[in-house]
């Protein structure tokens, strides 16, 4: 699932290293250089010109003695060595010292504050700062793959300011490597866009008092009845009763298609004569559930695109008469950028509260998945992963993002 974006994002890291790489082996070579040009400055010191030695009672010996007597008391073998040290830590001057005082010189256009001094601090100490320049491409190849997967393009902006804000001035020294800093900044990225409106599904099922009523709404044939049992298994799974309602009543054929899955379920279902009024369809269905304790209500609506005003004003009917606790958008992972632009319009014309995505295990861009919730401002609760009634999963926001750039979480 997803598999393609997790390359692309991989691709990222890689190239994050590599620039890494190449400016660390730059730093190390210009390092070399100058230790080399800073060992050829002094002669040795047994090349120095001896002094001249000459008998004790000489005019050499008279002046060497004067000149001593002038200098003062001898110092002591400590001072002599701590002399001696200061002088040679002064001739070894490390090339790390010039190049941050070159790094505090170099801004012509009058930058300063913490920003220079972090960048001097990582020259002075041979770290390597991540710097907005190199960035810049690697993060124009992750636009471009982000885009290329499906990825709206708001929400690949986003992304990309969140990695600039979390790398852009880090040093490697701070993290064990450039990947885990990659990793790190990707990761916190891409959940801040995909846990958008995430509130624990079960629990608000479980408070809710009963009947707790779900509408389901999209367009057609991106899976919306087949969700509907799904769901009615997963309930039922987890202790609750369930009615199924068939409110799709103009489409030939959508009762006998629910029908089929609420009987190999064994769940009740409530249904009218084909063209008949859905909010009915959906107020018998909650009549029903309240005279014998059923916990659940799931109603099937009709296909609809957000410009059909009829179907439109359908949904709004259902809202006055049956007020649901939840509607649900459903569409289809592998529909990409249409999926996230409906999903939009829908909640626009009538707001959603969560989407499901079905047909998640075929999907490798991932598109849908990472921007739907950012668009809309609602969470995917459920991803569809296979054909079967058990094939339905919790939507995990950390699981999917370690998925994408750790492992097979």
């Amino acid at each position: 699932m997803f598999d393609g974006l997790k390359d692309k994002l991989g691709s990222f890291r890689e190239d994050v290293e590599e620039t890494a790489e190449e400016k660390a082996d730059a730093a190390d070579a210009d390092a070399a250089d100058t230790d080399a040009v800073d060992g050829h400055d002094d002669p040795p010191a047994a090349e120095q010109p001896a002094a001249d030695v000459t008998d004790a009672g000489g005019p050499a010996s008279a002046a060497t003695a004067e000149s001593a007597a002038d200098a003062g008391p001898e110092p002591d073998d400590d001072g002599d060595a701590a002399d001696t040290d200061g002088d040679a830590t002064a001739e070894r001057e490390p090339l790390a010292a010039e190049e941050a005082a070159a790094a505090l010189r170099e801004d012509d256009d009058g930058e300063s504050g913490p920003g220079r001094l972090k960048r001097a601090a990582a020259f002075a100490t041979g770290k390597v700062i991540i710097e907005a320049d190199d960035l810049e491409d690697p993060l124009w190849n992750l636009e471009m793959a982000l885009l290329e997967s499906d990825v709206e393009m708001n929400v690949a902006e986003e992304i990309l300011d969140t990695i600039r804000e979390k790398m852009i001035g880090e040093t490697r020294a701070q993290v064990e490597t450039t990947g885990e800093l990659v990793e790190t900044a990707l990761h916190d990225a891409l959940y801040e866009v995909i846990s958008v409106g995430q509130f624990d599904f079960d629990a608000r099922i479980a408070e809710a008092d009963k009947p707790v009523t779900i509408v389901f709404t999209g367009v057609n044939g991106v899976g919306k009845t087949t969700s509907i049992a799904k769901l009615s298994r997963y309930f039922e799974d987890r202790g609750l009763d369930v009615v199924m309602a068939n409110g799709d009543t103009y489409r030939a054929g959508a009762n006998e298609q629910i029908r089929e899955h609420a009987d190999a379920l064994g769940t009740k279902l409530i249904s009218h004569e084909q063209g008949g009024d859905p909010a009915a369809v959906l107020y018998d269905a909650v009549e029903y559930a309240e005279a014998n304790d059923v916990d659940v209500v799931l109603g099937d609506t009709a296909g609809r695109l957000h410009t059909s005003n009829d179907l439109m004003a359908q949904l709004e009917k259902i809202d006055r008469v049956v007020d649901p606790d939840m509607t649900l958008f459903v569409d289809e992972a592998v529909a990409g950028q249409d999926a996230v632009e409906r999903a939009k319009q829908f909640n626009d014309a009538a707001e959603i509260d969560g989407t499901v995505l079905t047909k998640a295990d075929a999907d490798s861009s991932g598109g849908a998945a990472i921007s739907i919730a950012y668009v809309t401002g609602r969470p995917i609760l459920f991803l569809g992963v296979g054909q079967g009634y058990d094939d339905v999963e919790r939507f995990d926001p950390e699981r999917l993002v370690e998925q994408l750039v750790g492992g097979d979480a």
